[in-house]
């Protein structure tokens, strides 16, 4: 198989049906190994599994929904009748599906240099807040985690209530740990509920 590799611009991408699925999959690679650079050589005194950690971090769809958001990219999003009305412009995996095209996009114009310094100009500071302590947490992770070690079992969630318009719910969720109850925890999904009421867990414990 003979493979080549040529410069293409954005432009060349044109012909293909619009969508930004093989940008998200360029952008992808590239927001990896230059979050992975930047830790690499910054991070000199912490082990290959800390910093593997930190790279999940602030990689996650958390965080890049939260830098999508910063950068306005959730007002140029272009999105069927029915996505937009089901919320999609608050959605992460979009917003952060959307960076990473993004990414993707700056690569294919301006080269990797270009792409790892835009790269650069936001995922510094997601560092620093890891950390620090200050990032976007899976408390749901961490409340599983925590019920594995101290009760040998898992937290058992519970949807309390749906209500609201089809574009605008809201979801109420409650979560058991080891007999006890904590919530009900508000959300825009049933899963964001659930990390909320997991959250309250957490912190209730003591974690």
């Amino acid at each position: 198989m003979n493979l080549s590799f040529t410069h293409r611009s954005v432009s060349n991408e044109s012909d293909q049906k619009i969508n930004n699925e093989r940008l998200e999959f360029l952008g992808d690679a590239i927001l990896g190994a230059a979050a992975a650079d930047m830790l690499y050589r910054n991070l000199g005194d912490r082990p290959e599994g800390e910093l593997a950690k930190i790279k999940s971090v602030v990689v996650s769809e958390g965080v890049l929904s939260s830098v999508a958001r910063e950068l306005g990219i959730d007002a140029l999003l272009v999105l069927g009748r029915g996505e937009e009305l089901s919320g999609g412009r608050l959605k992460k995996a979009l917003l952060a599906d959307a960076l990473e095209a993004l990414i993707g996009a700056i690569y294919l114009d301006s080269g990797y240099e270009s792409a790892c310094a835009f790269v650069g100009s936001f995922i510094g500071q997601e560092i620093e807040r890891v950390l620090e302590n200050r990032h976007y947490r899976d408390y749901k992770t961490l409340l599983q985690e925590f019920c594995q070690r101290l009760y040998k079992k898992y937290p058992d969630y519970r949807l309390v209530s749906r209500s609201g318009p089809e574009h605008s719910r809201v979801f109420l969720a409650e979560v058991t740990v080891n007999g006890a109850v904590f919530g009900p925890a508000e959300g825009k999904s049933k899963k964001s509920a659930e990390r909320e009421a997991a959250r309250l867990a957490y912190e209730a414990l003591g974690e």
